[in-house]
């Protein structure tokens, strides 16, 4: 089976999800077309990580950086490597360091997702340029048979 999405190549889905669910149904469907059956003897973690860091990174679009611009997934021998453009041309915010007992006696609301993302992704990038940025990582995948 092939997924093609405004005729990019096979194995490539590029599109602009209305939200973050949307771009979750669009990483599956690609992750389906492309492994099939070869995915239910895959750890639960790599999907469920993989969808998360999809969500994560969507929604910091649109929460912080304007709107989604661009979403792009493909499948490449390092892994899913997934794009996501914004319009802001900020980097992403890291939090200052804290020791453990200072987060568990001052527990904030947000601010997890970013960490996240860079301590799931095998590679993560942030290119900025005039009109906003794209952040770019690197899911690791089962090695194929």
């Amino acid at each position: 089976m092939v997924v093609e999405v405004g005729g990019e190549p096979e194995g490539v889905v590029s599109a602009v999800p209305r939200n973050a669910a949307a771009a979750r149904g669009l990483v599956t469907d690609l992750l389906a077309a492309r492994f099939g059956a070869a995915l239910d003897g895959w750890p639960a973690r790599v999907v469920d990580d993989t969808l998360l860091v999809t969500s994560e990174l969507v929604t910091n679009a649109f929460r912080h950086g304007g709107r989604l611009t661009a979403f792009e997934a493909e499948v490449t021998d390092e892994g899913l490597r997934i794009t996501v453009g914004d319009a802001s041309s900020e980097f992403p915010a890291e939090l200052p360091a804290s020791e453990p007992r200072v987060r568990a006696e001052s527990p904030r609301i947000g601010g997890y997702g970013w960490p996240l993302v860079r301590l799931l992704a095998s590679r993560v990038s942030v290119g900025v340029h005039p009109d906003g940025k794209r952040i770019t990582v690197v899911m690791a995948l089962p090695a194929r048979p």
